[in-house]
């Protein structure tokens, strides 16, 4: 911004609860593009009170609906420059499909499509989605700046939110900006009136970046789409309207999010500049056609998909003008393993990388960003991750990369996340989408123009689809445990439930019966009450253990019989209502299970030396429930168990999932692991416990099992296993042969068997029967092991 280096800069104020004589939220509009509404967009305008430049670098524009929800999250628009003194600054936000009268040049965009009638906007000093989601919470947070609830909002200052908000108002400060941290006093509802740093108003002009002005509709303006790409992530046109861009169409999308691709066929020599952008048409069916020679005119955005996606370059609001048809198109930029660089994406200590220019001889997720928008090729590529139910597979084209004995690729170190893997999806809705199996083949040449989206980053929007080849995946089938071994395994059976249908049941069912060929015990995760996510307060799970053990008997296994602690309602996180758990299942005819009185939700068990050896105090029982380490979280199942005379301690857990993680593919380098805190807190407890087994019986016979949500090579994992008090015998297998789960193509672990010192002689397996497939019955593979008990002394 312009001014900014006139001014000096003032400090930043500590909180929103002391009330702002510098930056605050100066006026508040939801209704951009709604019915009867005349702008076309929503927006956020900014102003300064003060005598000084406030600088905004590093700085967002929070949006967090009037009624937050648990899955609610505050959506965040980065800043950048300044608030001159006395002046404003504008933040244009979503579009809708209606008004007429555009935004003065906005000072920032995003994306956010705020409602109309009720929501709350945050100032925030940090670029990092807020978490608090009432007025208390955010109220604590100094990272808020200033803060406007308007409608209905819960969150708000003072006594009570703005109120008048609609489709054709907007709520503000009076010019004087004054502040008392009360919303009901502060902003009143009037006309929607839009000023940006340069002191324009809707109507006033937008600032430049027209392309071309008011000349000749059909000869293309001075802006190419090189120019609104840029060489760093961000456009440095975002923000402003550009006229007859010329393009030839690449591919048009028809569902989900409407719009075209155009690529400029003559491209100039910078490779970091893309020749290729999206043209979003929000709910009109693009009236364009691929071969087309268009002129394209609209308002430049970025689209973050989520708040820590990176974003996509588009031009909405579009007019068109068709030069020509069945022109042909623009050479599509091959990927394989020469072209794709090996490193994976540059860092910058945390914080976003979307300023960073662009190296796409250095790092693939730079060169895919070198590409958005472009035609794009490859050839005879193995799948690595399954057909899902969406429409979308997971292709590698790098064959030779951290190949896994059945076609997958293996993500084997957080510094080793896998660059050939790329998402496929098809824009030709006239066709069924192959179903794919990992290891089998896209055979030929798939073309496409290639985007971006939250699930799983870069993707190609395949306009021709290579042949599908199958190569014959088949599932796994482990061999029966011997007399003398005791066969324990683990499987998450993904939100089981009485009311299920009886297909999905009875294949959960096979699995265990043939597939895992019986084992003796099997410690089952989410496992829900008898009515699933019905939230009424039913925390017991017999009918659904019932239904899944006759269907067991059914397909060939034992009569299995169960202990579990049943969860306090809605207290272990998972689907409302549903208070998954973990089971033991165990065949009584070759094992029996020790039970002691006592164990319940709240109440932790122990270990006691006595006379005849260790015990729990509680069998079955948890591990200390009342732990921070498990709040909203499964708490482990532990049981004592006896086989030929032998007492095995059996530890069934589900740890807490990675929710809230950032990805590997988004705008925050390295990206952030928050999960890992609790999991970590998880793993210590459990390890604790297991300690306290061997400090009473160093030979305590132990079993650690189930879905602990992190891999390997986590830390989660190496806190479990400190001062080796577990072995996780998942590092026993080959190297290719470690994963027990498939994500955006990486074969990868996420559930573990480990076992004390004493576990000496042992046979272990993971049978691949689900992940790798695109018709699954749960997405978790199960494992087994065969203790050879006997010799385990």
């Amino acid at each position: 911004m312009g001014v900014a280096s006139a001014f000096a800069i003032t400090s930043l104020p500590a909180a929103y609860a002391t009330p702002s004589a510098t930056a605050v939220i100066a006026e508040v509009y939801g209704g951009g593009g709604n019915s009867g509404a005349t702008l076309t967009r929503d927006f956020v305008e900014l102003g300064n009170a003060g005598s000084a430049a406030y600088d905004l670098a590093g700085y967002s524009v929070q949006y967090l609906p009037g009624a937050p929800s648990a899955s609610s999250l505050w959506q965040v628009t980065a800043l950048s420059g300044a608030v001159a003194p006395g002046g404003r600054f504008l933040v244009a936000e979503a579009a809708g499909t209606g008004g007429s009268t555009a935004l003065p040049t906005a000072d920032a965009t995003g994306s956010v499509a705020m409602s109309a009638t009720s929501g709350t906007i945050a100032l925030v000093s940090g670029t990092t989605a807020l978490t608090c989601k009432t007025a208390a919470d955010c109220a604590a947070d100094g990272r808020i700046v200033d803060l406007v609830g308007y409608g209905s909002a819960l969150v708000r200052e003072g006594s009570g939110p703005a109120t008048g908000a609609s489709n054709t108002a907007a709520v503000a400060r009076s010019a004087a900006l004054g502040d008392t941290d009360d919303n009901a006093v502060d902003l009143s509802a009037g006309t929607p009136s839009p000023v940006n740093s340069a002191g324009q108003t809707s109507g006033s002009g937008d600032g430049g970046g027209d392309g071309g002005g008011d000349g000749d509709p059909t000869t293309p303006g001075t802006v190419r789409v090189r120019d609104i790409q840029g060489t760093t992530r961000l456009s440095p046109l975002a923000g402003q309207t550009v006229s007859r861009v010329p393009g030839i169409v690449t591919g048009v999308r028809t569902s989900g999010s409407k719009g075209y691709w155009i690529q400029d066929p003559t491209a100039d020599a910078d490779s970091r500049t893309s020749e290729g952008v999206f043209v979003y048409t929000g709910s009109a069916t693009p009236t364009v056609a691929v071969g087309d020679s268009v002129l394209v005119g609209g308002k430049v955005s970025e689209y973050y998909p989520s708040s820590t996606s990176q974003s996509v370059t588009e031009l909405t609001a579009p007019t068109v003008t068709v030069l020509s048809g069945g022109n042909a198109l623009p050479a599509a930029v091959a990927l394989n393993a020469a072209d794709v660089p090996a490193a994976y994406i540059p860092t910058a200590g945390g914080g976003s990388i979307e300023s960073l220019a662009l190296e796409p001889g250095v790092y693939a997720q730079d060169f895919y960003e070198s590409t958005e928008g472009m035609r794009v090729a490859f050839s005879d590529a193995r799948v690595v991750g399954a057909s899902d139910a969406y429409g979308e597979l997971w292709v590698t084209v790098k064959p030779d990369e951290n190949a896994t004995t059945r076609g997958g690729t293996l993500y084997s170190s957080y510094d080793q996340p896998n660059t050939g893997r790329l998402e496929v999806m098809s824009l030709d809705t006239t066709t069924s989408f192959p179903s794919a199996d990992v290891g089998d083949e896209l055979s030929g040449t798939t073309t496409g123009p290639l985007d971006y989206s939250t699930y799983g980053g870069y993707n190609v929007q395949a306009t021709q689809l290579g042949t599908l080849v199958d190569n014959g995946l088949k599932q796994e089938v482990t061999r029966r445990q011997k007399s003398d071994e005791l066969a324990v395994a683990t499987y998450n059976v993904e939100n089981l439930d009485a009311l299920d249908a009886q297909e999905k049941i009875d294949r959960l069912a096979h699995g265990v019966a043939v597939n895992l060929n019986s084992p003796d015990v099997v410690a089952l995760e989410e496992i829900q009450d008898d009515n699933g996510a019905t939230n009424d307060g039913t925390v017991t799970s017999e009918a659904t253990l019932k239904r899944f053990t006759d269907a067991i008997r059914a397909a060939g296994g034992p009569r299995y019989q169960w202990r579990y602690i049943a969860p306090t309602d809605n207290q272990d996180g998972g689907e409302p209502g549903g208070n998954i758990r973990q089971v033991f299942l165990f065949n009584p005819k070759r094992v029996s299970f020790t039970d002691r009185a006592g164990g319940d939700a709240v109440t932790a068990t122990s270990v006691v030396k006595t006379r005849k050896g260790v015990q729990l105090t509680a069998s079955p029982g948890r591990i200390d429930p009342a732990s921070d380490a498990w709040d909203n979280s499964r708490k482990p199942l532990v049981g004592e168990f006896v086989f030929h005379g032998e007492t095995v301690f059996v530890i069934a857990n589900h740890f807490t999932s990675k929710g809230g993680d950032q990805p590997l593919h988004g705008r925050y380098q390295p990206p952030s692991r928050s999960s890992e805190t609790q999991r970590q807190a998880q793993a210590a407890e459990v390890n604790s416990f297991v300690k306290s087994l061997l400090a009473a019986d160093k030979n305590a016979k132990t079993v650690v099992l189930g879905d602990l949500n992190d891999y390997e090579f986590s830390q989660t994992v190496t806190t479990l296993t400190a001062d080796k008090v577990l072995k996780p015998l998942i590092t026993t297998l080959p190297a290719a042969e470690r994963y027990t789960y498939v994500y955006d193509g990486n074969s990868q672990t996420l559930d573990h068997i480990l076992t004390s010192p004493a576990v000496t002689h042992y046979d272990y397996d993971v049978v691949h029967i689900n992940a790798e497939f695109a018709d699954q019955a749960s997405d978790h593979d199960p494992q087994v092991v065969r203790i050879d008990v006997s010799r385990c002394r």
